[in-house]
C-alpha cells in the first residue's frame, strides 16, 4: 500500500520539476535547437522517477543492480538531460553544450557517451522494444532490477510499439513499467482552416488492456498520483504495467501549454524571460 508524500517531499519534487523545466527552456534557447513541448509535459514523471522511485546512484551509474530507464521518445532528450544533471550525473553547466559538436548531450540520447543512459534512442517506437529486452533479461537471470520506459502518444502510431507490447504480455514481464506521456499533441496532424488536430492515439486504456497489460491512469503533473501509481505498479504480478500519464504539452508556461507549435520552437530572449518568471512564481505558490 502506497503512503502519500509528506509535505516536505512533495515540495521538494515540485521544486525539482520547476528547475528541470527552467533548464529545458534555457538550454534550448542557448542552443538554438531542441524540443520544448514534450520535455515539459514529461518533466514531472521524470523527476519522480529519478528523485523518488528508481534505485539509481549517480556515483555508480553502471551498477548491475540499478533500475533501468529508457526514453523511447528520444527527441525529448533535453528533458531527461535536465533531470540527470539535477540528480548529479554530470554538471548542470554542461547543459550549455547541448546539441553542439562533440558534446555528450546530443539531440537524441547516446548511451556510449553519457553516464546514466541505458539506451540510445531516437527512431520512434524502438525504445520500448529495448526496455522489453531488459526486463526479459532480468527475468531470465533472476535479477531484481526493474525497467521503466517512457513512450510518446505520437510514437504509439508505430507498429513496433504494439509488437513489443504483445511480447511483454506473453512473457508476463511484471518488472516492466511503461509510462505513456499522453499530452495529446504531436508535431504534425490535420491542418488548415476549420480543421482540428486529431489526438495521436484514441482510447489508450482499452488498447493496452487488450494487449494484456495492467493499466493505471493518472494526472501526470500530480506528484502524489505519480508516486501512488509507481508504488501500485510494484504490487502487480503476472502482467507488465502501463501508466497513462495525462499531461499538457508545454506544461508550466501559459503561452506554451497546449500549443503544438511549441513542439520544437526556439524561445526568444523575451519569451525565455517571461517563461522563467512564470516557472519561478509557480514554485512560490
Amino acid at each position: 500500500m502506497s503512503t502519500p508524500l509528506n509535505e516536505e517531499k512533495l515540495s521538494y519534487l515540485i521544486e525539482k520539476s520547476s528547475k528541470a523545466r527552467h533548464l529545458i527552456i534555457q538550454t534550448v534557447h542557448h542552443a538554438g535547437a531542441g524540443h520544448i513541448g514534450g520535455p515539459m509535459s514529461a518533466s514531472d514523471v521524470l523527476v519522480n522517477l529519478y528523485f523518488n522511485e528508481m534505485n539509481v546512484n549517480p556515483e555508480n551509474p553502471a551498477d548491475e543492480q540499478r533500475d533501468r530507464f529508457v526514453l523511447s521518445k528520444g527527441h525529448s532528450a533535453i528533458g531527461l538531460y535536465a533531470v540527470l544533471a539535477l540528480r548529479g550525473y554530470f554538471p548542470i553547466e554542461e547543459l550549455q553544450t547541448f546539441d553542439s559538436l562533440n558534446s555528450r548531450l546530443q539531440a537524441h540520447p547516446d548511451m556510449n557517451t553519457l553516464p546514466g543512459l541505458d539506451m540510445s534512442t531516437g527512431s520512434l517506437g524502438q525504445g520500448i522494444s529495448a526496455a522489453v529486452g531488459m526486463a526479459l533479461g532480468a527475468k531470465l537471470q533472476n535479477k531484481e532490477f526493474r525497467t521503466y520506459c517512457m513512450i510518446g502518444d505520437g510514437e504509439s502510431q508505430e507498429g513496433q510499439v504494439w509488437e513489443a507490447a504483445d511480447i511483454a504480455s506473453k512473457y508476463k514481464l511484471d518488472n516492466l513499467v511503461v509510462i505513456l506521456d499522453f499530452n495529446k499533441l504531436q508535431q504534425f496532424g490535420w491542418q488548415g482552416k476549420g480543421a482540428s488536430r486529431a489526438t495521436p492515439i484514441n482510447e489508450p486504456k482499452q488498447r493496452w488492456e487488450a494487449f494484456g497489460w495492467h493499466v493505471i491512469e493518472i494526472d501526470g503533473h500530480n506528484h502524489q498520483e505519480i508516486s501512488k501509481a509507481l508504488s501500485h505498479a510494484r504490487e502487480v504480478t503476472g502482467k507488465p504495467v502501463m501508466i497513462i500519464s495525462n499531461t499538457v504539452k508545454g506544461k508550466g508556461v501559459s503561452f506554451m501549454e497546449g500549443d503544438y507549435l511549441w513542439h520544437s520552437r526556439i524561445p526568444t530572449a523575451e519569451e525565455l524571460s517571461s517563461a522563467s518568471e512564470e516557472l519561478e512564481m509557480g514554485v512560490q505558490k
